[in-house]
């Protein structure tokens, strides 16, 4: 049994302790977060203990630590966490800056602990599904790969100051995406912008609306197709196409009930939040870092992919800065 302390008891830590609790090889062992409310009433629903930081890297009972706290604490807690031997597994990204990045992932690999970055779109059934057959040959050599990831709504602009902006943010999980179902790496970016969502995101510096174009020195192409508005729901969506045929995975609906009629048809719009539509991927990714607990896997996303995904990220907020393509 491995005791685990949740560093970051939010929107996204309930999500992680209800499957540190679930796991049969992990137990929720401390919640740590500054907001007393939060800790408490996750800690009294899986008769957890509330830690500080310093109680819990101290604590010989804490085999790893679950980082889901605010964004600019990742780096420092990562550090903290291999200097204390412990294994880590932490929501993207590392840190909103490269060179930062880069510095953390020196102290972990000193200290020579797991760090798993949680990029849980790679662990979504379908999408995994989708890799496997292309690695299996079904579609031949992959030609093109279309992404296109739509939120429901935008986030508040103050939201937006403090994010790292729209590449560094959202587009991130696409670029990691591409990366895993492509299996090698870009060798130039091209990307375009706009705000139309929503003019407050404008004028915090920010665009609402992107697509962005990586080309490989295969010559296959990847676009990335994104929005901070779906009026219809959380849209996610893969098509990936091949010598020999096409892959693609569409949206998970609200339902699965579909009406025909002489008017035509109907069916459930998409799941309208993140939470519910990757849910199997939040428990499939906890699976995955239990089993590199267990010495029975490496970490499949790991600090290197998550460098790799924001190098990705500046390299394409330059290129909708400068308005021409990028080498990589």
């Amino acid at each position: 049994m491995f005791n685990i302390a949740l560093l970051g008891a939010g929107r996204i830590g309930q999500i992680h302790a209800a499957n540190i609790a679930a796991h049969p090889h992990s137990t929720l062992w401390s919640v740590v977060d500054p907001n007393a409310e939060n800790a408490v009433r996750i800690a009294e629903k899986y008769q957890a203990r509330q830690q500080s930081v310093a109680e819990a890297m101290s604590d010989p009972e804490v085999h790893a630590v679950l980082i889901a706290s605010a964004t600019d604490t990742h780096a420092d807690l990562i550090e903290l966490a291999a200097k204390h031997g412990k294994a880590i597994f932490c929501e993207k990204p590392v840190h909103l800056d490269l060179a930062r990045v880069r510095d953390c992932l020196k102290v972990v690999k000193a200290h020579n602990v797991p760090l798993f970055i949680g990029f849980n779109r790679r662990f979504d059934p379908q999408f995994r599904k989708l890799k496997n057959e292309a690695l299996q040959g079904r579609i031949g050599t992959p030609e093109s790969l279309v992404i296109i990831s739509r939120d429901p709504s935008p986030p508040p602009a103050e939201y937006v100051r403090v994010s790292g902006g729209m590449f560094r943010d959202m587009t991130i999980h696409d670029f990691d995406m591409a990366r895993f179902i492509m299996g090698e790496e870009p060798v130039a970016v091209y990307a375009q912008g706009s705000n139309l969502v929503d003019p407050a995101i404008g004028e915090a510096g920010d665009i609402d609306t992107a697509f962005i174009v990586l080309k490989y020195a295969s010559g296959a192409l990847a676009t990335i197709v994104n929005s901070r508005r779906s009026a219809y729901g959380y849209d996610q969506r893969l098509e990936l196409h091949g010598a020999k045929g096409l892959l693609t995975a569409g949206n998970i609906l609200e339902n699965q009930v579909q009406f025909f009629g002489d008017g035509g048809n109907t069916s459930a719009l998409p799941e309208h939040f993140f939470l519910q539509r990757y849910k199997d991927a939040y428990a499939a990714e906890w699976q995955h870092f239990v089993a590199v607990l267990r010495g029975e896997a490496k970490p499949e996303c790991s600090g290197d992919d998550g460098e790799r995904a924001l190098y990705l990220a500046d390299k394409a907020l330059e290129s909708l800065r400068s308005q021409r393509e990028v080498a990589l």
